[in-house]
């Protein structure tokens, strides 16, 4: 079975922030649940833009559409665990870039992926149906 590969770029995450795992999010394997890890994916991206006064639905007046999504699960996560999501960008294109994630978490004095995801976001406009170039004043703030 071929893998979904996902390429980090060089340089530092452009945010960091942690989740805990809570009850809600075991699955019935006792461990986290894979619909569990994506929603941690859409709070590190809005906690993100947040920071940058923007919304999901207002970034210098457009907003963001998920293209599509690839996980590539690598370890267990389980309940009270403390998870590291670093968040990178990615390929940045005309109307769409990416927002990179990995997942982790310390376990003695050792740090575990437990997952790499790679998100696609387009640049919508819902007033008018169409999209967007990406603002350059945001392409100016989300480069390292």
């Amino acid at each position: 079975m071929q893998r979904v590969q996902i390429y980090f770029p060089n340089e530092c995450p452009i945010f960091t922030t942690q989740i805990n795992v809570r009850v809600t999010d075991i699955n019935y394997g006792n461990h986290l649940a894979n619909d569990a890890l994506v929603a941690y994916l859409h709070d590190a991206r809005v906690k993100f833009l947040t920071t940058l006064n923007y919304s999901e639905f207002n970034i210098e007046g457009i907003a963001l559409i998920q293209a599509d999504l690839m996980v590539r699960y690598k370890n267990e996560a389980f309940l009270n665990e403390l998870i590291q999501c670093d968040l990178f960008i990615g390929a940045v294109s005309k109307n769409s870039f990416e927002m990179l994630y990995r997942l982790s978490t310390k376990r003695g004095e050792q740090s575990v992926i437990i997952a790499e995801a790679k998100v696609g976001l387009v640049c919508f406009d819902y007033q008018n149906k169409k999209i967007k170039e990406v603002p350059k004043a945001f392409i100016d703030k989300i480069k390292c």
